[in-house]
């Protein structure tokens, strides 16, 4: 999953049938052996549940969202709404019985049916583009989803997650003390935009847009149209809705005006 294809993949496809949003990391030894229990039981109950895969490495935002406190985390929602949850490694055993109770629980409740449903229809070069994203082979993620642009340049998805990527394989090659060295160099555009990724890889959104805004203020001309659209970048990595972003955009506005 990426914030691109969450609402759709999980939100809304929770009121057809149960999602279940497994949290992991390839850092991880259980996380992927968790992940290939349930990817072996979603696929033996063919279409009864859907499987949710989302690598908090690379999606940190969205497993924010979840308030997970350590991988793996496993999350099934139907409705849109959370209704069952555990953490750690659980033999298949108990992982059966963990699907067939969710399955119990939420039979005539959805709007989908097992003996109704069509299979899904995935997009295969989607899937491939989202499994490299997945396993952190951003080059390879890239690439696929640059060519799906160049054949579909409206879909929503590939957009994002090409944003997503390019910003990822950026701020992942600045430097560890970034965030110090552009506190020491308060002028410094190119040390501000080095500091702002690092924070924003931090999940200190608020900080980082705080930054390249002060930023505004003191700059002009040139400066000051390359820190700006630094920032824009910045904002279209998150829901427009997010609270960071809003927050973000009125102090934009107030320091352009």
């Amino acid at each position: 999953m990426t914030e691109a294809n969450f609402e759709a993949e999980v939100l809304i496809r929770s009121s057809q049938v149960p999602v279940v949003v497994l949290l992991w990391s390839p850092r991880s030894d259980s996380s992927v052996q968790l992940g290939d229990t349930l990817a072996g039981l979603a696929t033996a109950d063919a279409g009864k549940w859907s499987l949710a895969s989302v690598n908090v490495d690379t999606t940190p935002r969205v497993a924010q969202m979840f308030g997970i406190q350590g991988v793996p985390t496993v999350v099934a929602l139907a409705a849109g709404q959370p209704i069952a949850s555990f953490q750690g490694a659980q033999p298949a055993d108990q992982l059966r019985r963990w699907v067939d109770s969710l399955l119990e629980a939420t039979r005539g409740k959805l709007s989908g049916s097992p003996d109704s449903d069509e299979p899904e229809q995935v997009d295969p070069e989607l899937a491939a583009a989202r499994d490299h994203l997945d396993n952190g082979n951003f080059a390879e993620a890239l690439t696929a989803y640059q060519a799906i642009l160049a054949a579909n340049p409206n879909n929503a998805e590939a957009k994002g997650a090409v944003r997503q990527i390019t910003f990822l394989q950026r701020a992942s090659a600045q430097r560890p003390d970034a965030v110090a060295v552009a506190d020491a160099a308060p002028a410094d555009i190119e040390a501000a935009f080095a500091a702002a990724d690092v924070e924003i890889l931090q999940q200190q959104v608020s900080a980082a847009f705080d930054r390249l805004i002060a930023l505004i203020k003191r700059t002009s001309g040139d400066d000051r149209t390359a820190v700006r659209t630094r920032l824009i970048e910045l904002f279209d990595l998150f829901d427009p809705a997010d609270p960071d972003v809003v927050a973000g955009r009125r102090n934009l506005a107030n320091a352009l005006y």
